[in-house]
Parts: structure tokens; C-alpha cells; sequence
């Protein structure tokens, strides 16, 4: 770290911090003695200042130019609340026991998005390490966590964070993450954090008092953005780069999840998604084992995961959002926003083959041309989901698959995930069906702000009131209905779904043609979908059947959608003859009416597909 409370070798500490405008700066220590001490500005605008005689837990403010005392724009804990002092915290006082974790490859991640705050009813890291064990028989690799970063009040998404280096305290703060990331290492999980680099949330956030952290060049929906490439740039992006280095250091996270990088503006001829990417590649090479990058874009720009030397970003790997918008539509059949253009088995199957629907074709929605071409990208760069935080809690209700699909369907959808050749990811609950919905959630403390916001949600969803009314962001109980409910997974349709889910994971983990394809070159010069030689779509039936051919390892898979409401009869096509029946999602242990998978073969007889189902066919490989 370079700013901050720093531990000095010889004890106490130095204090640094950025304020390139101010005309003097004092640290204001309010425990455990109060005391002022006044700060030198250093090199760039820096301000420093060292105390012999303070350790862990001591609490402090910065005073500007003798006017506001304000919290430490890299405070690393604020036990009282993001108005609050910081607190000290020495960092090297935790035992790690994760040595032995080496980290999970891509292409062996099935992640899962949780949000801290509503995965338990105790919203805490340490309520979340007590259903680790549940998510590991499931057969997950990894999990997401939502951002931990500090915001205002006890309750939030975490896209309001304003505290970037301090873990929300109701979480358990650092001392609650780290023992979290260290029970999920243990059971040989990986931890991907959600970061927010292009924005901070309205309340709390103090970081243009100290210096030019934010430009009016470039607009964002959240305000002015993030000062990345315009004067003084060079040490706001310090600021963050520093930022993303620290989980990764102190608190051992396998990978970032970088949100809405659409909204990072920087036109600088070393942009800051590269330079990041070059920082964090540096410190995987000095700790001999790498960590990931996974940004969240809606461009569809495929030089996002392209390599430095094919002008690209060098992202590990990216959310797709196509391959959402592909399912949700087809299944759900709404065709609102940006649901118009999606629908049809068309556009999922060329989700399957290329991870992007749109590759530069018209997009109605958006009024224009729409992404470019994903040729010799491995598919393993893309992360795909059915459900996410996003997807479902910025409906008006929150509703889940549980509240909009059947039963049938929702097989359907997991299958379509957990088969593809993308790296799968659910969002927490989806694999039980919970019922509870994902609601938009907020506890701010000045009245004008909570107006706004209560305002801007309604007026958001004024045209669906006839279906009810958008749900109180402030009110405790929006955020209460959003909890989920772990006693479903011992009722009969739940446990069935959740039966689907965990055989599903299994065989993908198991057969060679089924999991994450790694692709074999990621050359912009191929013509034609990602580098994913062994997959190949075909449609039947007036495109209501889709099948989906996978060939990897010198083994084969097939998988034969039904996307229709209708029982259907097909002539199987040539590569399913002689393969066995892996896995139907219409099993009688899932609820459906068929017998058990392992009893039957494929030969020459015609494939019965019952309404909104699936089979996997494959060469065995037990």
C-alpha cells in the first residue's frame, strides 16, 4: 500500500494521503487519545505524517484546510458508518491457513453470485461460511460475492460503495472477510469480489473533497465519471489500481469482478482496464499463482478478453449478457426493452456458438449496429448466467425463474447453462428455486436523497403499475422479502430442482465434452464464432428443437431441446445414434414422468421430447 495508515518496521505508523488542492491537512486522532497532528505534503500532493505510539484500532479523520474533518478516502474500516472515523487495522495479524489453495483454472469454475446481506438471515460472513459446505456438494468451484465496500446505512446492494478499501461493517468487517475467503479455501473454493471503478454511491462519498477524482468531460448514470485520463489522472488511477492489488494481497481474492466497465471512460493511450490488467498480471507473476479479471460489459466488444498483442484488454474473461437475454426471452416470451430482440431458438443457438448474439448486425433496441465478432476467442473467456442480480432485481417485483417459469422450464434453463461451452454461473437460491424475490434495497440517512430515490423507482416502472406497485427501496421490509429461504430445499418440487442442478454439475465436471472449453488460439484473423471447433448447432422442427453438438477430448455429447409447449417427435440426427441417455430432465426424480435416464440407449428409434425438456446424450465416461 502507498496510502493510508501504513506500518512503519519500526512500529507506528505513517498516514498518507492525497490532497493535491488543500493548504493544509491534519490528522485528527479521535481514539485512543484525542490529538491533532499536522501533516507535510510530499511529492504530488501527498500529505504524510508519522506517529510512533499508535497501533491497530486507533481511530482518526483528516481536517482540510481547518474546515471538515472527513474519514480517510482509503480507510480500511469504519466501525461507525461511512460519516464515521476510520479505524486502524493491521492486516498481518491474521493467520492464513490457505496455503495449500492454488486457485481453480476457468475453465473448471461454476460460480455462484451471492449478495452477504441477504444469502443468511444473519447477512454475515460468518453466517455465509456456515452454508459453504451445501454449496460445495452442489458441485460449486467458486463463489461471487456481491461489493463489500462500504456504504451508507445497514443495508445495500453494494453499488453505493463509498469506503472502496473498507468491508461494510454489518458484514463482520476485514476480519469477517478474511475468514470467510479462508473457509472457502479450505473447501477448495475460489472467491470472486465484485469491485465498482466506474462510480461511487451519492452519500458518503468525500473523494472530490480531497482532489480531482471526478471529470464533468464525460457523463455517466450515475453523475460525472471517474477522472481516468484527464489532469491528475495519473494518481486517481493509482488510487484504484491500489485498490483492486489490496484484495487481492490482504485479503487472498482469486479474481475481480469489475462492474459496468462500459461506464470506465478513458480515451488515454494507455487506458486504465489495460494498465490494471498489467498490474494485476505482475503480482500473479511475483506470488506464483494467477488471479483473474472478469469485467462486466454490455458492448459487446470482444476486444475486452482479447490479448495486449491483438489490441485488446487482456480481460480473463467477461459476463455475457446475450446468453441471458437469449434464454430469458425465449422462455419467459417478453419481448420488452431490451428483450425485443431476442426470442428465438435462433438467437440461443447462436449465443451457444458464438457467446455474443449480436456481432455487429442491427440491434432494434439500441437503434444501431451492435458488437463485433468473437472469432478465436475461447469460450471459456465468457461468463454466462440464466439469473443474476442484475436480471432480476431490476424487474419492478424482483420476480425469480420461480415466480415467471415452470418447473420444465427451469430445467431447461439450468441445462442450457451448465452445457454450454462458457464459464456458468448461478445467482444464489436458483438452484432450489427460491421463491423469495431480489428486490432493490437501500438504507440512506438524508431525507432528500431517500425522496429521490423513492421517486426515480417509481417513475421508473410508472407503466407497469398495473401489475402492482415498484416496492419501497428504504422500507427494511423490501430489504427482509429479499432474504432467502434455505427450508425450501426440503420441500418436494425444490428438492427435485435442486436434484437437477447438482446432477447436472456433475456430469458437466465429469464428461470431457460437456465442461468450460479453454479453445486452442485467440487469433481476431479466424472468421467465424469462438474458437470452440467441436461445437455446432442445429435446429428441427420449424425451430422449436434445438440441438446442440459438443465434441471435445476425443469425447461426444449432444444435447436435444425441446423449446416448445408441445410434446414433439424427431428423427434423430446422425451424431446422437448409439449414444446413451446421460441425463433427461424429465427423470421421474425431477419431477417429470420419464424413467430413470441410465435405462435406456439411442439407436435408430425416433427421440420423444416431451413440452420444455432436455436430453444429454454421450459416450459414457464412468
Amino acid at each position: 500500500m502507498q496510502i493510508g495508515p501504513l506500518h512503519r518496521p519500526s512500529g507506528g505508523l505513517s498516514f498518507v494521503v492525497w490532497a493535491p488542492n488543500a493548504e493544509t491537512v491534519t490528522l485528527q486522532i479521535e481514539a485512543p487519545n484525542q490529538r491533532s497532528l499536522p501533516m507535510e505534503r510530499d511529492r504530488g500532493g501527498y500529505w504524510r505524517v508519522e506517529v510512533a505510539d499508535l497501533t491497530a484500532g486507533a481511530r482518526y479523520r483528516y481536517e482540510l484546510d481547518r474546515t471538515e474533518r472527513l474519514p480517510d478516502p482509503a480507510s480500511q474500516y469504519q466501525p461507525e458508518g461511512v460519516h464515521g472515523p476510520s479505524e486502524v487495522v493491521d492486516h498481518g495479524a491474521f493467520s492464513w491457513t490457505d496455503d495449500g489453495f492454488r486457485g481453480i483454472a476457468l475453465a473448471d469454475l461454476v460460480l455462484y453470485e451471492l449478495h452477504l446481506g441477504t444469502f443468511t438471515p444473519e447477512g454475515s460472513c460468518a453466517a455465509a461460511i456456515e452454508r459453504l459446505d451445501d454449496l460445495v456438494e452442489l458441485g460449486i468451484t467458486g463463489i461471487e460475492i456481491m461489493p463489500v465496500a462500504a456504504f451508507p446505512g445497514e443495508r445495500n446492494w453494494g453499488y453505493d460503495g463509498v469506503g472502496l478499501y473498507a468491508v461494510h461493517a454489518a458484514y463482520g468487517g476485514p476480519q469477517g472477510l478474511k475468514q470467510l475467503v479462508d473457509a472457502a479455501h479450505a473447501r477448495g473454493l475460489a472467491v470472486v469480489l465484485d469491485v465498482v471503478y466506474n462510480h461511487l454511491g451519492p452519500e458518503g462519498n468525500y473523494l472530490g473533497r480531497f482532489g480531482p477524482y471526478f471529470t464533468s468531460k464525460y457523463v455517466t448514470p450515475w453523475g460525472e465519471a471517474i477522472n481516468f485520463d484527464g489532469s491528475a489522472s495519473d494518481h486517481v488511477r493509482e488510487f484504484f489500481i491500489q485498490n483492486a492489488l489490496y484484495w487481492l494481497r490482504e485479503f487472498h481474492i482469486d479474481a475481480l469482478r469489475l462492474d459496468a466497465v462500459h461506464s470506465i471512460y478513458d480515451m488515454s493511450a494507455y487506458p486504465f482496464l489495460s494498465e490494471l490488467r498489467d498490474r494485476v498480471g505482475a503480482f500473479s507473476e511475483r506470488n506464483g499463482r494467477s488471479r483473474y479479471l472478469i469485467a462486466e460489459s454490455d458492448l459487446n466488444d470482444s476486444r475486452m478478453v482479447r490479448s495486449r498483442e491483438l489490441f485488446g484488454h487482456g480481460m480473463d474473461a467477461q459476463w455475457c449478457d446475450d446468453f441471458h437475454h437469449a434464454v430469458h426471452s425465449l422462455l419467459t416470451g417478453e419481448r420488452d426493452g431490451y428483450y425485443r430482440d431476442y426470442g428465438s431458438t435462433r438467437e440461443l443457438a447462436a449465443a451457444f456458438e458464438s457467446g455474443y448474439v449480436y456481432t455487429g448486425q442491427y440491434c432494434a433496441h439500441r437503434g444501431r449496429r451492435h458488437g463485433n465478432s468473437t472469432a478465436g476467442v475461447p469460450p471459456v473467456r465468457f461468463v454466462v448466467c440464466v439469473q443474476n442480480h442484475d436480471q432480476v432485481g431490476n424487474r419492478m417485483l424482483g420476480e425469480r425463474f420461480s415466480h415467471l417459469l415452470s418447473a420444465p422450464q427451469r430445467r431447461v434453463a439450468a441445462a442450457a447453462m451448465l452445457f454450454s461451452p462458457f464459464v456458468p454461473m448461478l445467482f444464489m437460491g436458483e438452484e432450489y428455486g427460491e421463491r423469495a424475490p431480489f428486490q432493490y434495497f437501500v438504507h440512506h440517512s438524508d431525507p432528500a436523497l431517500i425522496a429521490a430515490v423513492q421517486t426515480g423507482r417509481a417513475e421508473e416502472f410508472a407503466e407497469f403499475f398495473e401489475h402492482g406497485r415498484a416496492p419501497d427501496p428504504q422500507d427494511e421490509q423490501t430489504f427482509q422479502a429479499s432474504c432467502l429461504n434455505w427450508g425450501l430445499r426440503d420441500e418436494p418440487e425444490h428438492r427435485e430442482l435442486l436434484a437437477f442442478y447438482r446432477d447436472a454439475i456433475a456430469l458437466r465436471r465429469r464428461h470431457p465434452a460437456l465442461g468450460a472449453d479453454a479453445g486452442t488460439v485467440l487469433d481476431s484473423r479466424q472468421t467465424a464464432g469462438c474458437s470452440a471447433p467441436g461445437l455446432r448447432t442445429l435446429l428441427l422442427e420449424h425451430d422449436t428443437v434445438l440441438v446442440v453438438e459438443r465434441s471435445r477430448a476425443g469425447a461426444a455429447a449432444v444435447l436435444v431441446f425441446n423449446l416448445s409447449g408441445e410434446q414433439r417427435r424427431v428423427a434423430p440426427p446422425r451424431s446422437v445414434v448409439g449414444l446413451k441417455v446421460l441425463l433427461s430432465s424429465h427423470d421421474r426424480s425431477y419431477g417429470g414422468d420419464t424413467p430413470a435416464r441410465h435405462e435406456h440407449l439411442c439407436g435408430d428409434e425416433p427421440l420423444e421430447l416431451t413440452p420444455w425438456s432436455v436430453i444429454v446424450l454421450g459416450s459414457e465416461t464412468e
